[in-house]
């Protein structure tokens, strides 16, 4: 992968699931790098949005990485739910898991890669243990649960502080959240490895998504 590659993943919570076979096959022939489930439970997050039908479904129109965001309760008893019907990349979330360590271990004894995905209001020095066991880390820069949410500027801290990190440690940094073209070019040149594409960026926009990524790439 050259030098600076932007990961480019659209959250599919946004697609028109009405032509969800033709969304893929147009976001793949953009050239997106991995298909972004995001899966919330109504508890841990007060929403609730994609399941296992629509992951398989995906799953079914693509070849390339799919990643499932896990925002529920005790994802430790589920990951197999979601590995099983064809996700690529776990994230889950700290906050909601007893046995962190023991879930990244499983995702990776399956054969998957494990991510963590860290809410705005958890420290770096509250996951550094666990940075261990990850593939991916997953900044939130807006709060879990919404789309359409603006970025919170104090999160850059915790950002620059995980890039200091990802050489150690051998992760790759990606953001979730309000990511903007002036967001993806900032955090970019700063380091960080790909962007969870929504509103901001990429759906519901006049221009086709071929030009919208090529757009992105040369930021």
């Amino acid at each position: 992968m050259e030098k600076n590659y932007k990961l480019l993943c659209p959250s599919m919570m946004c697609a028109n699931y009405e032509e969800l076979k033709s969304e893929v096959a147009s976001l793949d022939f953009a050239g997106v790098d991995i298909f972004h489930c995001d899966i919330m439970d109504g508890t841990f997050v007060p929403n609730m949005t994609m399941g296992i039908m629509d992951l398989q479904a995906i799953r079914k129109y693509t070849n390339k990485i799919i990643d499932c965001h896990l925002m529920i309760e005790n994802p430790g008893h589920k990951v197999d739910w979601f590995i099983d019907a064809g996700a690529d990349l776990i994230y889950i979330h700290p906050e909601s898991e007893r046995y962190v360590v023991k879930t990244l271990l499983h995702i990776k004894e399956r054969g998957k890669l494990a991510g963590l995905a860290i809410n705005p209001d958890t420290s770096i020095g509250a996951i550094e243990e666990m940075l261990n066991l990850c593939d991916y880390v997953m900044i939130m820069t807006v709060n879990p649960g919404f789309a359409g949410q603006k970025f919170l500027d104090f999160t850059k801290r915790k950002i620059e502080k995980l890039i200091d990190l990802k050489e150690e440690y051998g992760f790759k940094i990606m953001i979730d959240g309000a990511c903007s073209p002036s967001v993806i070019k900032e955090l970019s040149d700063l380091g960080c490895d790909g962007f969870v594409l929504g509103t901001s960026a990429l759906f519901h926009q006049k221009k086709s998504y071929v030009r919208l990524v090529e757009e992105l790439r040369e930021l």
